[in-house]
């Protein structure tokens, strides 16, 4: 029932992007010929001439549109000049285009103000990060801290803490032995075998059978992770792409492994001194925790992670909710809320055209009817009906693209059209917009390849 109601949802979105064409062409007298669910893919499923205007429902429903006489290429009867869309002036073409998107726009807004208004409060996109568990052995640092459960973890390395993912983070990140180090920290360390091996003052290559004196108890330096990282971690998982730190060569980390826990060691074969520096340097990773316990903040003694990036514990999670009981924190709360959720879309948009999300790692309407389904199931249809508004801010974003064949496409022709002064060239412009028209059926084969594979192997 969950997934039908998501499914419902999602065909309602459609049906308002629509309709916000066909009323705006209405309302400026301009003539509307069919209105379709679906995209005219395959059969037809139902059709009702109503008024003027054809209603119809096709079998591929993953979509809409609204046609004018001027589409009607193959209509027996000659389309007289005022009926014709093209021949309407260039503004009012304009606030068709664009009605859809701002259909969607209004509808998202209209769906948080009431979930705000009925439900009384509004997720912040922030979480309380607690501790569930401790269930490192008992010789790990976890214990030594001062870590208790119930604990909740606000800041790591000084950073803030508003997800768990965060905490995944820092934790991978800074495991034992994990082959990055510091340059700077490097340098240091070379610095410091030459005092502990005086003889190195000069040499850059120390040769097989040297005995070498080795410092002990290095600890490299905690890591700081921006909040950019952190909040690209938030939406796209757990890529740390921005590390500064230094790999280690596969030289550099086999002669860590030899040295590992001794004191002194006489070497096998000729080695720089840089790479010597970079074996003693990878060691430990402290993270400096700070925890919320009884309202009081309390500095914990360090935690060292594991070579598997482990703490040792498991976490609890709760979302912070904004209260919206009054009419000023009602549109506060909506207003902090979708611009949160329109930025974190328009970043995530910016990621996919730079590269940095990859075709593969998109997905779209089936697996958002699957998650949307069970977010109904396990968090109620408040949560459900904020999950279409985002999906309806998402619509009026991806269609105002300035590419052909979406709505951004045909407002672009427009422009250009204003800007010369005579209209393009009709044959051209359906050429350019039925070739990205493809295009866009392809990328969405993709799609639900993607979501089909993900569902299969229970990734989602």
């Amino acid at each position: 029932m969950s997934i039908i109601i998501m499914i419902l949802l999602l065909s309602f979105l459609v049906l308002v992007h629509e309709a916000g064409h066909f009323f705006a062409a209405r309302a400026l007298g301009i003539k509307v010929t069919k209105f379709g669910f679906g995209l005219p893919i395959g059969p037809t499923l139902w059709s009702k001439q109503v008024g003027d205007v054809e209603v119809l429902v096709h079998a591929f429903l993953l979509g809409g549109y609204v046609s004018f006489p001027d589409d009607e290429k193959d209509s027996p009867t000659p389309v007289a000049d005022e009926d014709k869309f093209m021949t309407k002036p260039v503004w009012k073409r304009m606030i068709v285009i664009s009605a859809g998107v701002i259909a969607n726009i209004i509808t998202a807004i209209l769906l948080v103000v009431i979930t705000a208004t009925v439900w009384g409060k509004l997720p912040s996109g922030q979480f309380q990060v607690g501790i569930d568990k401790i269930q490192a052995p008992k010789s790990e640092s976890v214990w030594q801290s001062g870590l208790e459960v119930c604990d909740q973890i606000v800041k790591i390395n000084g950073s803030d803490i508003h997800t768990s993912n965060a905490v995944t983070l820092y934790s991978s990140n800074s495991a034992k032995y994990n082959a990055k180090v510091d340059g700077e920290f490097a340098k240091e360390n070379v610095e410091l075998l030459k005092k502990l091996n005086s003889r190195f003052a000069n040499e850059e290559i120390i040769k097989a059978g040297t005995k070498v004196v080795l410092p002990q108890d290095i600890i490299e330096p905690a890591i700081k992770i921006s909040d950019k990282d952190l909040f690209d971690l938030q939406l796209f998982g757990d890529k740390y792409e921005n590390d500064p730190r230094t790999k280690l060569t596969q030289t550099q980390i086999k002669l860590r492994d030899a040295i590992e826990g001794k004191k002194a060691y006489t070497l096998t074969e000729d080695t720089t001194l840089e790479d010597l520096s970079f074996a003693v340097s990878d060691t430990v990773h402290p993270l400096n925790v700070s925890v919320l316990r009884d309202g009081k903040i309390v500095e914990l003694k360090p935690i060292y992670p594991n070579k598997e990036g482990m703490m040792g514990i498991t976490l609890s999670l709760s979302q912070k909710l904004i209260k919206t009981d009054t009419p000023s924190s009602i549109i506060k709360g909506s207003f902090a809320y979708l611009s949160y959720q329109a930025y974190a879309m328009c970043y995530g948009l910016w990621s996919i055209v730079s590269g940095k999300v990859k075709v593969s790692e998109l997905h779209g309407v089936v697996l958002i009817t699957k998650m949307g389904g069970d977010i109904i199931q396990n968090n109620g249809i408040f949560s459900g009906l904020l999950l279409t508004a985002m999906i309806s801010l998402n619509l009026a974003l991806i269609n105002f693209l300035p590419i052909p064949a979406l709505d951004g496409g045909h407002f672009m022709f427009l422009i250009i059209e204003k800007l010369r002064g005579k209209p393009l060239n009709e044959d051209a412009v359906n050429k350019i917009s039925s070739v990205f028209f493809l295009l866009l059926i392809i990328l969405m084969v993709l799609i639900l390849f993607n979501d089909i594979y993900a569902l299969i192997t229970h990734k989602f």
